[in-house]
């Protein structure tokens, strides 16, 4: 009988710790028609898009296979939904339409996959009337920290723990951070969400813990009220003069410039022993290097600033959305010459 059970818990331990989000990201109702951007090869399509929406007995609306982000704003207008769920780059491409048709049924749209820039969310908000309400989680626990209807995340922050979520903030000794302090983000191992284990790979699930808490492998802070700020990939920290600085503290920044559609901050090596900040940002044509210096020296301390730029055609994406900055970075650095 024991046997015939545990089989059974995990599937029970996953329908709890989806229903920590209907509420504490969602705010998802039965009376609900949530559209879903992404296509299923990932967790937050069949998670938030299809799942979901079908355990309260809303509507799940999941546009056909192919179809390109033009096409979404006048998909959401006729299917007359209420909650919009895409990944930061689906937003931005929305964006650029010059014609949007007017939304009355949409309540608020939905992101995660990778953070949300600020100037997105800006603008979104602008053009719809409605907030972007933010996640952050991984395959190993989907999302468990979150903005929501009911508890908007603070300007700068990501949102909260979900209710029933532990987490801590570690440093690189396992030791729990005060608010304020950075360290890596870590999820409670009782954590209802988080899987059991990797597959054949108990090595690998092994590096993972940490004492009483998973290690997420991301680099966030805790603010007195309990508001995560995610600083981004413990592997895409930038070392600047021997500080610690987040790519996204720089993206942020570059992307209110005007003529920049997308950009992504990298440690790029010039030197056998010398590294610097580049910053790789796509737009209509490359611009000035000076003016772009000028651009940032009123907008980041000067140790942030980039001391490269460049244009690119395109960023390197995962199948997700997730901008690869390791990628970009091994790609440069492959092409670049010392001399």
């Amino acid at each position: 009988k024991h046997q015939l059970a545990r089989p059974d818990r995990p599937v029970r331990m996953a329908n709890r710790a989806r229903q920590l989000m209907f509420q504490g990201w969602e705010g998802l109702g039965e009376a609900d028609r949530l559209l879903h951007a992404g296509a299923f090869n990932w967790t937050y399509t069949l998670g938030t898009g299809l799942m979901d929406p079908w355990r309260v007995g809303a509507t799940a609306l999941i546009p056909q296979a192919g179809t390109k982000s033009p096409a979404l704003l006048p998909l959401l207008a006729r299917a007359k939904a209420t909650i919009f769920a895409a990944a930061p780059g689906v937003y931005r491409q929305m964006l650029r339409q010059d014609s949007r048709p007017r939304l009355p049924h949409l309540r608020h749209g939905l992101c995660a996959g990778e953070k949300l820039p600020e100037v997105t969310r800006a603008r979104w908000q602008a053009a719809t009337g409605t907030p972007i309400h933010e996640a952050y989680g991984m395959s190993e626990c989907s999302t468990f920290v979150s903005s929501s209807p009911a508890r908007p995340a603070p300007e700068g922050a990501l949102g909260y723990p979900q209710p029933g979520r532990k987490l801590a903030i570690l440093d690189s000794a396992g030791r729990p951070q005060p608010p304020g302090q950075p360290g890596q983000i870590a999820v409670s191992r009782d954590d209802p969400g988080l899987m059991l284990g990797y597959l054949n790979a108990a090595d690998e699930t092994a590096a993972r813990l940490r004492g009483a808490w998973f290690l997420t492998g991301d680099q966030g802070m805790m603010r007195p009220d309990g508001a995560l700020v995610y600083l981004g990939r413990v592997d895409d920290m930038m070392n600047a003069g021997g500080y610690r600085v987040s790519p996204l503290e720089v993206e942020q920044v570059l992307n209110h410039h005007p003529e920049i559609d997308d950009c992504a901050a990298i440690e790029l090596r010039v030197g056998p022993e010398t590294t610097v900040i580049a910053a790789c940002y796509t737009g209509t044509r490359p611009l000035d290097a000076a003016d772009l210096t000028r651009y940032v020296e009123g907008r980041l301390a000067r140790y942030k600033q980039p001391r490269l730029f460049r244009h690119v055609p395109t960023l390197p994406r995962g199948g997700n959305g997730k901008l690869l900055r390791a990628r970009l970075r091994q790609h440069l650095e492959a092409d670049h010459d010392p001399d």
